[in-house]
């Protein structure tokens, strides 16, 4: 019998993977505006910043949250627009994806999908809000929709709890989101990510709990007068 914390541990690894696979592939989709070409040169990289953040770190951020046995996963990358976390900068457009899943750790990966139970996303919240030297606030991006509706996947798999996200046979995915200009003198800002799930009870129950996973994903902004550069990327960029 493989334990949780094993199952937990591959968990993990078969969502990097997919994540992987998901930053080599990026195209935009109707929640982002595209980007505007520049052939302005790279500016140089500022110093390190004051504002605590991993994403900004290492260019990547991945949480997992276990409830009851279900690992829900959120995973947050920059695109290929603006891939360089350290050359973020207060102003020009700020581009990322991130994709979020539920893992039956009661089960093995390899398990038969009818022995795991089914976890539905209903909707996909994100609030915004930034933190500046002159203490003003600001909210520069937000999300409030039905997961289902603006998933990456033009055809999930659907309930009238919302659209299926256990692996390996569903996953949340939004791409090209846009953070746009920021005050001068911001150092960083925190997204707050929020999921309301429906999880099976156990296998081919018919009992749901509800459920909402919260999730802050810190981000630096580094002091330039120069806007952050972004990319060309083609629509249908795979």
């Amino acid at each position: 019998m493989i334990s949780p914390l094993h199952r937990r541990a591959t968990a993990a690894v078969v969502a990097i993977a997919a994540l992987a696979a998901l930053s080599g592939c990026s195209s935009l989709d109707g929640f982002g505006s595209r980007p505007q070409a520049s052939a302005t040169a790279s500016p140089t990289p500022s110093p390190t910043p004051t504002f605590d953040s991993q994403f900004t770190r290492d260019g990547t951020f991945q949480s997992h949250v276990d409830i009851d046995g279900v690992d829900f996963v959120y995973n947050m990358y920059p695109t290929k627009a603006t891939p360089r976390t350290n050359e973020w900068f207060p102003l020009g457009n700020k581009y990322f994806s991130f994709t979020f899943g539920a893992y039956d750790l009661d089960r093995d990966l390899r398990d038969p999908f009818k022995t795991k139970r089914k976890v539905y996303l209903d909707r996909i919240e994100v609030e915004s809000a930034t933190t500046a030297t002159s203490g003003t606030v600001q909210t520069p991006y937000a999300l409030d929709e039905k997961a289902k509706s603006i998933t990456f996947d033009p055809e999930p798999v659907t309930s009238k709890y919302g659209m299926l996200i256990t692996s390996p046979k569903g996953a949340f995915e939004l791409r090209n989101q846009a953070i746009g200009d920021l005050a001068a003198d911001t150092r960083g800002l925190t997204l707050t990510f929020r999921a309301t799930v429906r999880i099976q009870r156990s296998a081919g129950s018919k009992s749901y709990s509800t459920e909402t996973i919260r999730h802050e994903v810190p981000i630096a902004i580094f002091a330039s007068d120069t806007p952050t550069v972004a990319a060309e990327i083609p629509v249908n960029a795979g």
